[in-house]
């Protein structure tokens, strides 16, 4: 019985093979570079500048000269040099992101209801807002006394503006009423008319302060 023996496939056979497997992927890596890494971007970028340019670019807000000087997704301490909060502005709730709304360190405490870490700091809290406030403890909710999960919640509650504004009318020599009509001209409604809660644009309200008559 003879055997039949194949003969070898040539070297160089197996080789131009590999340059051809190894030319179609650097084709396939250079086309994926310039849709995905270059027009892609390129397209969506354009479609946000031109449709959405003020979300695209951090939802800035500016004062009255033009000049940015927050987000409004972003919350912020208004506060002296030393960290004193300003009885002439509406306070922001607390914040565990770092110092107070550090951008770079978003978070919140991790503390559970029944840590008795957090009580402390919701009772204390408590009694340096109505102190601050000039208002009744059991009056203060309960954002004015805790963090949000992210720490840079940028808005509170209509209640927690609500106490702050004989503070502010007295600090500012403004009438109580003028102070809450900015305080309703800056509430926003639930989203989509039934979602969440109505709250105020701390940042907003204070620039509206600063602008007021």
């Amino acid at each position: 019985m003879s055997t039949t023996i194949a003969p070898a496939r040539p070297a160089r056979s197996s080789r131009r093979g590999t340059m051809r497997t190894l030319g179609a992927a650097f084709r396939a890596m250079l086309v994926a570079t310039v849709v995905l890494g270059l027009a892609y971007p390129l397209l969506i970028t354009g479609i946000a500048q031109s449709a959405l340019s003020w979300q695209a670019n951090g939802s800035l807000i500016a004062d009255s000269h033009g000049n940015a000087v927050g987000s409004a997704l972003l919350g912020q301490t208004f506060a002296d040099a030393s960290g004193k909060p300003l009885a002439t502005y509406f306070q922001p709730r607390p914040s565990a992101a770092g110092k107070g709304y550090d951008a770079t360190a978003s978070g919140g405490t991790n503390l559970g209801p029944s840590n008795k870490t957090l009580v402390k700091q919701i009772d204390a809290n408590g009694a340096a807002i109505a102190a601050f406030n000039g208002v009744d403890p059991s009056a203060v909710p309960p954002d004015a006394v805790t963090s949000s999960g992210s720490g840079l919640d940028p808005d509170i509650s209509v209640a927690y503006a609500l106490i702050q504004v004989d503070r502010v009318a007295q600090a500012r020599g403004m009438s109580d009423a003028a102070v809450r009509a900015l305080v309703e001209a800056n509430t926003l409604p639930r989203d989509i008319g039934f979602l969440g809660e109505p709250r105020v644009n701390v940042l907003k309200l204070n620039l509206a302060l600063d602008s007021a008559k």
